[in-house]
């Protein structure tokens, strides 16, 4: 099964995210599903940037929207000169089989100014992974 991709380019840095539902550490019966997802930051500018924070609205079709701000990603904040690329991935449980993630980063240029990038809206759902089945719950 071929896993959706979601992009976004705003201010000439490209944001792309590959989820997908990891069924090895989800537990339906308990209303525990747990997701992946990948990210691939690429800064398409031709000047340097920096990530600076992170802003997360996840929502959980059983709990509703909740929100994740921090620094940097992963414990990083990396800078990209043009055409710089940093991946990284991170996890997301839910307490149903449906979601949403989406959000945004800050960054700062070379001079200093500081601009916000769009985490594209994507889906989070077992069940298009073709391995969970709603009776399971």
């Amino acid at each position: 099964m071929r896993l959706p991709l979601y992009h976004a380019v705003t201010h000439g840095v490209r944001v792309t995210v590959r989820p997908r539902y990891l069924v090895e550490q989800s537990r339906p019966a308990e209303r525990h599903f747990m997701f992946a997802y990948s990210v691939r930051i690429e800064n398409v500018s031709p000047v340097t940037v920096q990530l600076l924070t992170r802003h997360w609205f996840i929502y959980d079709s059983a709990v509703g929207e909740s929100e994740v701000q921090g620094d940097g990603v992963v414990g990083e904040q990396p800078v990209l000169a043009p055409g710089g690329v940093f991946e990284y991935q991170s996890f997301c449980p839910l307490r149903s089989p449906q979601g949403t993630m989406h959000g945004t980063y800050r960054f700062r240029r070379d001079d200093g100014a500081e601009f916000d990038t769009t985490i594209p809206r994507f889906d989070l759902d077992a069940d298009a992974a073709g391995t969970f089945r709603q009776e399971d719950v």
